[in-house]
């Protein structure tokens, strides 16, 4: 029996590796695969590669590509989501702020430096004409942290993934100002090139596993009931949610890990540019 530890955060695009988990498949294949949430996102998740802490990570695009260039020893193996993420921005119910142009300069809540709340925030600046250079930040390491900052008056405005923040909207504990999709898939599959080296059949395993299971999970009888219930969401919110995402069972292409560098080295957040073989497997 191998074991694999997989990481990834704890929203409901990765209801299909639990579903494999409860469902025994990987064990059927002798494979002991662990899960670990990660509330701290696409940072928290990149440190653990980095420290042979995870040896797969279901990861924001954006945050692996900027990681794997500034040397954690990982590849994409994958796409998981093909479709773009929606990033939520919001402030607290009893902010002064109402509209986005009002939070130009002020302090951006983020999970850590490299996450995908970091990254996306200059692309959201872009995309409004705002000065990147001027944004500052307050790290919160979570979105409970986020609901702590925001809610105290410490930081002003948090990205996160829209459906994951609608309760907290609907609750009245955030206002959504707007919302900033990702220019490219959003998640893929990462994984350490020592376990890719030494595992490629169990890797190939996994990754086949999870591409029968992702391949056929929105035509599960009851699926949104299903995702409503674990992840606390309201169905009709979970039917919009399933209407604009795709899995991908396909290598990401050349096109978009470079759209995503072109971007990132424009913001200057990347120092310098790869070749995609230097990012993918």
């Amino acid at each position: 029996m191998k074991k694999v530890r997989v990481g990834g955060v704890p929203e409901h695009f990765n209801l299909p590796w639990h579903q494999c988990i409860e469902e025994a498949q990987f064990i059927q294949n002798q494979i002991d695969l662990s899960w670990q949430d990660f509330p701290g996102g696409t940072g928290a998740m990149c440190k653990s590669l980095r420290n042979n802490e995870i040896d797969i990570a279901i990861i924001l695009t954006e945050g692996i590509v900027k990681d794997i260039i500034a040397g954690n020893p990982s590849k994409i193996v994958q796409t998981y989501i093909g479709t773009p993420l929606i990033w939520g921005i919001h402030v607290a119910a009893n902010s002064p702020y109402y509209s986005l142009d009002q939070v130009n300069g002020q302090k951006i809540a983020i999970s850590r430096y490299g996450s995908g709340s970091h990254l996306m925030s200059y692309v959201n600046a872009q995309n409004n004409s705002w000065p990147t250079d001027k944004l500052n930040f307050e790290v919160v390491n979570n979105l409970d942290g986020a609901i702590e900052s925001l809610t105290k008056g410490e930081s002003d405005y948090f990205m996160w993934e829209h459906f994951t923040t609608k309760p907290l909207v609907d609750q009245g504990v955030f206002r959504r100002l707007g919302d900033c999709p990702t220019p490219w898939p959003c998640f893929v599959i990462a994984v350490r090139e020592s376990f890719i080296k030494e595992n490629n059949e169990v890797l190939k395993s996994v990754l086949d596993i999870i591409n029968k299971k992702t391949m056929e999970f929105k035509n599960l009888p009851s699926i949104n009931i299903e995702l409503a219930r674990r992840f606390n969401q309201k169905v009709e919110d979970i039917d919009e949610w399933l209407k604009i995402t795709e899995w991908s069972q396909s290598q990401i292409s050349d096109e978009a890990l470079n759209k995503v560098q072109d971007q990132l080295f424009e913001l200057d957040i990347l120092d310098f540019k790869v070749h995609t073989s230097k990012l993918k497997s």
